[in-house]
C-alpha cells in the first residue's frame, strides 16, 4: 500500500501475522524451556536421584547451586552447562567434556578432571583445592578471583615451567 508521501507501509494483515508468529514463538519458548537446551531430562533426573551419571548428556542443563558432592560424571557431556556455585567436592569428572561451561563460584575440592576437555570455561571465583587435572586438555579458562591450591592450573605458561 502506498501513502501520499510515497512511503511503503505493509498491509495490516501481513503485520498482524508477523506479530502473531513472534508472540506464538515466544510463548512456546516460555512454555517449553527444555527445548532451548539439549540436556537429556532422564540424565538430569538420574544425576539428582543417584549421583551417578556416567557418559550422560547434561549439555545446556542448569545445575546452578546444586549439591553434587561425590557425583560420578565420568565421560559426561557438560558443554554449555550452568554449574555456577555448584558444590562438586569429590566429584569424578574424568574424561568429561566441558566446553563453554559456567563453573563460576563452584567448589571443586578433591575433584577429578583427569583427561577432561576443558575449553572456554568460566572458573572465576571458584575454589579448586587438590583438584586433579592429569591429562586434561585445558584451554581458555577464566580464573579471575579463583582460589587455587595444590591444583595444576595457572594463568599463562605451563604448570611444569
Amino acid at each position: 500500500m502506498k501513502t501520499s508521501e510515497n512511503t511503503f507501509k505493509p498491509e495490516p494483515t501481513v503485520a498482524k501475522i508477523a506479530v502473531g508468529a513472534t508472540i506464538i514463538a515466544t510463548g512456546l519458548i516460555a512454555l517449553f524451556p527444555a527445548a532451548a537446551q539439549s540436556a537429556n531430562p532422564a540424565d538430569i533426573a538420574q544425576l539428582r536421584e543417584t549421583g551417578i551419571c556416567r557418559a550422560c548428556d547434561l549439555s545446556g542443563a542448569d545445575l546452578t547451586g546444586e549439591h553434587l558432592i561425590g557425583v560420578d560424571l565420568r565421560d559426561a557431556n557438560l558443554s554449555g552447562t550452568q554449574l555456577s556455585y555448584a558444590n562438586l567436592e569429590g566429584a569424578d569428572l574424568t574424561g568429561a567434556t566441558l566446553i563453554d561451561t559456567d563453573l563460576s563460584g563452584a567448589y571443586l575440592t578433591n575433584a577429578s578432571l583427569d583427561d577432561a576437555i576443558i575449553q572456554n570455561v568460566d572458573l572465576s571465583n571458584s575454589t579448586l583445592v587438590y583438584t586433579s587435572l592429569e591429562g586434561a586438555d585445558v584451554d581458555n579458562v577464566d580464573l579471575a578471583g579463583a582460589q587455587v591450591l595444590n591444583t595444576p592450573i595457572s594463568i599463562g605458561g605451563s604448570y611444569d615451567e
